[in-house]
C-alpha cells in the first residue's frame, strides 16, 4: 500500500471572504466538470501512483480540510482527521464505482473518519444523557429556540465566523449539527450512526443551534 506524500503537510488555506447568512446550508455541491475527468487520477491512485495520489490530495485539500475542522475543535484535530481521511480515500478507491460524485465520495469518507475520531476519544465525546430529550428543556430554553427559528436574522458573517463559532461548541452539539444541517441526516439516522435514541439527537441539535446563535450574535456585538 501507499503511502501518502511527504508533501500533503501544508498550511490551511485562508477562508473565504463571501458574506453568508446565519442559515447554514450544506457547502458541498457538484464539481463543475463531469467525474469522468478524474478517471485518469482514478486509475493512477489504483495503481498506487503517488503523482496521482498527491494531485487527487492537491484537488480536495481545502474543500475537505473545511469538512473536517466543522466536526473538530482546533486545526490539530482537523489535519489528523484529513490525513486519516486521504488514506482511507487512497485504500478503498477500488470499491468507488464512478456512478457518483467523486468529490461527494471523498466528503463522505472524511466525515466518517471524524465521527470514527470521536468515538476513540469518548472522553472528550460525551453525548447527553439517553434520557434526555427535547422535553427536558426548561420553558425559557424552549421559547428562545422558537423564537430565533421564526426570525432568521442575516448576520455580516464570513465563514471563518461561522467554523470559529462551532469550534466552541461541545463534541455532542458540533457533531450532531453537523450531521443534521450539513449532512442532511434525519434524526433517525443520527441516532443510529451515533447509537443513541432519537430525542437525544433532538436535544443536542436544538442546544447547538441554541448555543451556536448566542456565539455568532456575541461575536457581531464586539466588532
Amino acid at each position: 500500500m501507499a503511502i501518502l506524500p511527504a508533501l500533503m503537510v501544508r498550511s490551511i488555506p485562508d477562508p473565504a471572504t463571501e458574506k453568508t447568512p446565519l442559515r447554514l446550508v450544506p457547502t458541498w455541491v457538484e464539481m463543475d466538470v463531469p467525474d469522468q475527468t478524474f478517471a485518469p487520477l482514478i486509475d493512477g491512485c489504483l495503481k498506487e501512483d503517488r503523482k496521482a495520489q498527491q494531485r487527487v490530495y492537491e484537488m480536495f485539500y481545502g474543500k475537505m480540510m473545511a469538512v473536517c475542522l466543522r466536526y473538530t475543535k482546533n486545526t490539530d484535530q482537523a489535519k489528523d482527521i484529513l490525513q486519516d481521511g486521504f488514506i482511507k480515500v487512497f485504500r478503498s478507491v477500488d470499491k468507488f464505482n464512478r456512478a457518483g460524485s467523486f468529490e461527494g465520495w471523498i466528503r463522505r469518507i472524511m466525515v466518517n473518519t471524524a465521527i470514527d475520531h470521536f468515538r476513540r476519544t469518548k472522553n472528550s465525546y460525551l453525548l447527553l444523557g439517553e434520557e434526555r430529550s427535547i422535553e427536558d428543556f426548561g420553558d425559557q430554553d424552549e421559547e428562545d429556540i422558537l423564537a430565533e427559528e421564526e426570525h432568521d436574522d442575516v448576520m455580516d458573517l464570513k465563514p471563518a465566523d461561522i467554523i470559529n463559532a462551532m469550534q466552541k461548541l461541545t463534541p455532542a452539539y458540533r457533531t450532531v449539527f453537523n450531521l443534521y444541517v450539513f449532512e442532511e441526516l434525519t434524526h433517525k439516522e443520527i441516532a443510529d450512526v451515533l447509537g443513541i435514541n432519537i430525542g437525544t439527537s433532538k436535544s443536542n441539535l436544538a442546544k447547538a443551534k441554541h448555543n451556536l446563535k448566542k456565539l455568532l450574535t456575541k461575536e457581531q456585538r464586539l466588532r
